[in-house]
């Protein structure tokens, strides 16, 4: 596996340090507007097994983002900065060394303490920050504004979505792979359920009863996590970790056990099993992360455990798989497949 990480390294040098930056209404509006077609666009790249009965499968073909969604909505939702406490992720274990971090956290319009929300947890890719893909309170992302726009128009019910970083001691941390790749998104899972979810959900109106282990375990249905580039490393790192913590998982673009050996193992050895968890992938034709996560994915639901079955329903699998003809690595990528991810999440 780390040779296979190694090579991804002169690619992601080459392509990366422009695909996960700040998704800004100045440079995605020219990005998306020759995509913006009332019909749906890519017939997906595997053909799922047998008749699709769900009452909410996930399309075949993926939703392209409305021009318009990449500016303000009439009802926008609010960003706020949450800092909380946590330890230097190489010696979490030890916990001696504290520090404090921050997170972006999007909450929808009229957000109330008196309902419960479904929570995202988004995690940026290489060279990027909490700030990455919502942007902050005083200059928010046309990604925000998307969030914005697809609850108003009912394609996904109101919820809180957190964006964290994996940067440790220095925000520079992201930019250095062999760090990021073996290191941080490896050992982020800790910070996540013990320190991260806890102060978001001990703060903001969810599912969970409290903060403890068992309320995080009990509420797992309505919480998610994805990422796209490092961020989806990030994310098949949680999957392995934290599957008491977390139902569904949205991995773009970014492979970390090519084998699926890791992953398989991970699963075997939980109290879990196929029903509990759904895994929504996707990625690009064009992406230079194209065949080593198409690889991984492919290693998965071969598996003979039979802890992956691939269909494109929650009742009939747990992974279902998208390739979007033409795309790369890159922010319109990035932001599409989130949008994706949030059409379909409990809705």
């Amino acid at each position: 596996m780390r040779m296979h990480a190694i090579a991804m390294l002169v690619l992601l040098s080459i392509g990366l340090l422009g695909s996960c930056g700040s998704f800004s209404a100045s440079t995605t509006v020219d990005a998306l507007s020759h995509t913006n077609q009332p019909e749906r666009e890519l017939e997906a790249s595997y053909t799922m097994e047998g008749d699709n009965d769900s009452d909410n499968p996930i399309p075949k073909e993926l939703w392209t983002i409305p021009n318009e969604y990449l500016r303000e909505a009439d009802q926008p939702g609010t960003l706020v900065e949450l800092r909380y406490d946590t330890y230097e992720s190489r010696t979490y274990a030890q916990k001696s060394k504290p520090i404090t971090k921050r997170a972006i956290v999007y909450l929808p319009y009229e957000y109330s303490d008196e309902k419960e929300y479904n929570v995202l947890y988004l995690m940026h890719g290489g060279w990027s920050n909490e700030t990455t893909t919502l942007g902050t309170p005083e200059q928010p992302s046309a990604f925000k504004h998307v969030v914005d726009h697809g609850i108003r128009n009912g394609e996904f019910d109101p919820l809180i979505i957190v964006c964290p970083t994996y940067n440790n001691e220095s925000p520079e941390d992201s930019a250095d792979y062999t760090l990021a790749f073996y290191t941080l998104t490896a050992n982020y899972h800790q910070e996540l359920v013990n320190d991260l979810i806890p102060a978001v959900e001990g703060t903001y109106s969810t599912y969970a009863k409290g903060t403890s282990a068992e309320d995080i375990r009990e509420s797992r249905d309505y919480r998610a996590f994805g990422g796209f580039s490092m961020g989806s490393v990030a994310t098949w790192h949680t999957f392995i970790n934290s599957l008491d913590a977390f139902r569904y998982f949205l991995p773009m673009s970014g492979a970390m056990d090519y084998d699926g050996d890791i992953i398989d193992a991970a699963v075997t050895a939980s109290d879990f099993i196929p029903d509990d968890y759904f895994i929504y992938a996707i990625t690009g034709s064009s992406d230079f992360a194209y065949g080593q996560f198409a690889r991984q994915i492919e290693a998965m639901i071969a598996k003979p455990s039979g802890n992956f079955k691939l269909y494109d329903d929650e009742r009939s699998g747990n992974i279902a798989y998208r390739v979007k003809e033409g795309y790369s690595h890159d922010g319109r990528a990035a932001m599409e497949y989130t949008y994706n991810g949030l059409r379909w999440f409990w809705n």
